[in-house]
């Protein structure tokens, strides 16, 4: 991963800015189309037959839906069936087999497991977002075979979103301006999430896996940091690729969606969703949500939607049992919360509701990160109830030396963090500033890129 890194950064990233700015503008979604398909055949070539059918088959559908209106319910139900059937087949044929074996009692079914196809989760959510938007004539087809592949391909954000439904991107495949102020804000929104990723997500990982490997040696604080490095670990793997992803959109003058708004700042569980993963929140609202009623039909109908919606969330973050019990978990906060919490966490100190919430998302990461029910239920234990000392040797050294690294994931997941830098920004020497950050950013995520092992993306597995 660290060498695909370091050869997309020195090599991909400029040779395809050099190719696309060279060409004139008409030929420039072509050229991005094939950089895009290029991209994906280095990291999954055996996939990309998958990604083609999809693009293909989703094209020709809205277009018969156009062309055809007395048939478009056929055509947009026949998208989605092909759509949700590829990524059912690919995601989740082995956690039903697992189902139906002891259910059953079919025990010579086989154990399958089947390679997931590279963001299959994202692009599938984008594609049944345009077919449903042409059935509800909220969009228009698009007509050009490369500008639809474009979308469906777009590198920057292709493995892991954020989520872009077609209509928010439309008028940019069409025409788009590039200027100097995206351009340099392009540079700074990859370097944030570059360091966001390398220099922060990778260590706290790092403190997280020697955490969780003896939890009944850590107490329980060491338990709690193993935790809460989890917690710093999965923000800034996801949103440093999120802030990467539109970074790299803003270099080819594409503008695309926030996907994170300081989440940890949240005062409750539904403003944490609020802020957490925007763009799949939306697409949930918007797309099974609402359609199912929303919060129109009553309080029992409402929490029967929310329980709708937030299963599918789990399952749609993977094809565990610990995925299904997570998105549960959520529901029962959720739902909590809209029928006895919401005047409380009106009213509540500032400190106590957010004490709260983040107690919770904390939780709620533990049940993310196992997908063994034995260790979860070890690492639960650990958790909330005294064994031992409150932090056993190991975790206490573990704490004082990545003690400085917490304090600044900490700040950098603030919205303190960046104030502080912004600081640093305005006044005369604000370019210099940027360029002395940004270079020393580029230069020791370099570094650390040659030098770890450890530097795994969590979100590609979903």
């Amino acid at each position: 991963m660290s060498f695909a890194s370091l050869t997309f950064l020195y090599f991909f990233l400029p040779f395809t800015l050099l190719g696309y700015y060279l060409l004139p503008r008409a030929w420039r979604n072509g050229f991005l189309l094939a950089a895009n398909l290029l991209f994906y055949a280095w990291g999954e070539p055996s996939f990309l037959v998958v990604i083609l059918a999809t693009t293909v088959i989703n094209f020709y559908a809205a277009k018969r839906m156009q062309a055809n209106p007395a048939h478009k319910k056929r055509w947009a139900i026949g998208a989605a069936v092909f759509d949700l059937g590829l990524l059912g087949i690919f995601k989740y044929t082995g956690f039903l087999l697992d189902i139906l074996r002891p259910v059953f009692f079919w025990a010579d079914l086989p154990t399958v497991k089947i390679p997931l196809p590279l963001g299959i989760s994202f692009y599938t959510f984008q594609v049944l977002s345009y077919i449903i938007d042409v059935y509800r004539q909220d969009t228009i087809p698009q007509r050009s075979f490369t500008r639809f592949s474009t979308y469906m391909t777009l590198f920057p954000q292709l493995i892991a979103g954020p989520i872009i439904r077609y209509r928010d991107l439309a008028s940019q495949l069409g025409a788009r301006q590039q200027t100097l102020a995206r351009f340099s804000g392009g540079i700074r929104l990859l370097l944030v999430g570059l360091g966001k990723k390398v220099l922060l997500a990778n260590q706290m990982g790092a403190l997280w896996e020697a955490l969780k490997v003896n939890p009944t040696e850590n107490g329980i604080l060491g338990a709690w940091l193993g935790a809460i490095a989890f917690t710093l670990q999965i923000y800034f793997d996801f949103s440093g690729y999120s802030d990467m992803a539109r970074g790299l959109g803003k270099l080819f003058a594409f503008e695309l969606p926030i996907n994170f708004d300081y989440p940890y700042i949240s005062r409750s569980i539904s403003e944490f969703w609020r802020r957490w993963h925007i763009s799949l929140g939306t697409w949930f609202r918007d797309y099974v949500y609402i359609p199912l009623g929303g919060s129109r039909k009553g309080p029992r109908k409402t929490i029967c939607n929310l329980l709708v919606v937030w299963a599918l969330t789990g399952l749609w973050h993977g094809a565990s049992w610990n995925f299904v019990l997570w998105g549960l978990y959520y529901f029962a906060l959720l739902a909590l919360e809209k029928r006895w919490l919401a005047n409380w966490l009106r009213t509540a100190p500032r400190l106590l509701t957010h004490g709260y919430a983040m107690v919770f998302v904390t939780f709620g990461w533990v049940l993310f990160a196992f997908d063994d029910f034995g260790a979860l239920e070890q690492y639960i234990r650990c958790l909330l109830l005294p064994n031992g000392s409150l932090i056993g040797h190991h975790a206490a050294v573990l704490f004082f030396t990545y003690l400085p690294l917490l304090i600044v994931a900490i700040a950098a997941s603030l919205p303190m963090g960046k104030h502080i830098f912004d600081r640093f920004r305005t006044g005369k020497a604000a370019a210099l500033v940027e360029i002395v950050s940004g270079s020393m950013v580029l230069l020791l995520c370099t570094a650390a890129l040659a030098a770890q092992t450890y530097n795994p993306f969590l979100y590609f597995r979903f």
